[in-house]
């Protein structure tokens, strides 16, 4: 499969046009993925010269900590509660350091068989400020902490805070990572150049992620009919070529008492479709590496 030079060297250009046929597991037209991000904020974190988690108020803002964490007390639970009603995979999308400090959660992925997908230790230690070293010995701990805490071996990662350094997919690849879910430029997974290899990209739909939407300046009932968009939109343009739905979801968001109902009228929409291929992000990018770039294979 050849590919045009690329806007930026490790995400080859392959225009939509000009694409063969993107097939999934028994001829379904989209992959679907739902991505709770399972999150830890620290009470007084760290502070970087590019980003700071608590802006509103000198540290420590109780409020917008503890915001946060009803996600991990409550929020969690009632999502779970909704989804063990749909035939859908969950990749809970997890800072790592979740499973140290509340053991419940981690017990609830387990009981639950939801698929993990890093997303770091916690989300207010962002990568872009270690040395190559230092990183090295992130993602060693990560792998650690997901295979002690659910059994799983580690594939994939959503950055902490969607925060990357200028080699993180060379140390991701060299840990044994397969794929990276920041990079949200493409419907379907697509190549990501590594040090003479090839990781996969898979989509992470950033721009219908509840936070962004309901942090912002919209409602529950925008905030799914903009999914519900994105999704109809995909199923039909997927009758010429199986694309990605990825649904990005916060427990302290979309688990709060008034939003549940939101997710449950979003999830009873997609799951009346037929076609649909119910995966998680290790699922979607074995199929594309095995079938799609066979010589990205270890």
């Amino acid at each position: 499969m050849e590919f045009s030079a690329p806007s930026h060297w490790r995400i080859p250009y392959w225009p939509r046009a000009q694409r063969p046929r993107f097939s999934w597991p028994g001829g379904a037209r989209l992959a679907v993925w739902i991505v709770p991000n399972l999150e830890f904020y620290e009470y007084q974190p760290r502070r970087y010269d590019f980003r700071d988690p608590f802006p509103r108020a000198p540290h420590p803002d109780v409020m917008q900590y503890s915001f946060r964490d009803f996600g991990n007390r409550v929020g969690v639970w009632r999502m779970a509660e909704a989804f063990d009603e749909y035939p859908i995979r969950v990749t809970a999308s997890t800072n790592l350091a979740v499973f140290d400090h509340y053991a419940e959660v981690a017990a609830l992925v387990r009981e639950k068989s939801w698929c993990v997908m890093s997303h770091g230790l916690y989300n207010t230690r962002y990568l872009g400020r270690d040395t190559d070293d230092e990183e090295r010995s992130f993602y060693r701990d990560t792998i650690a902490m997901t295979r002690r805490h659910t059994g799983q071996t580690l594939l994939g990662m959503l950055g902490p805070c969607v925060t990357n350094g200028p080699h993180t997919p060379d140390l991701m690849a060299e840990a044994g990572l397969l794929y990276h879910a920041d990079w949200v430029h493409d419907d379907i997974p697509v190549p990501l150049e590594v040090a003479g290899q090839r990781m996969v990209t898979i989509p992470y739909h950033y721009e219908i992620n509840d936070a962004p939407l309901l942090e912002g300046h919209f409602d529950g009932p925008a905030f799914t009919q903009f999914n519900v968009d994105q999704f109809d939109r995909l199923y039909d343009e997927a009758r010429d070529g199986g694309l990605v739905y990825c649904l990005p979801l916060h427990p302290y968001l979309i688990g709060q008492a008034h939003m549940i109902g939101h997710l449950r009228r979003l999830l009873d929409h997609i799951c009346a479709r037929p076609g649909l291929w119910h995966a998680t992000g290790d699922d979607i990018a074995r199929h594309a590496r095995r079938h799609y770039w066979p010589e990205a294979q270890p």
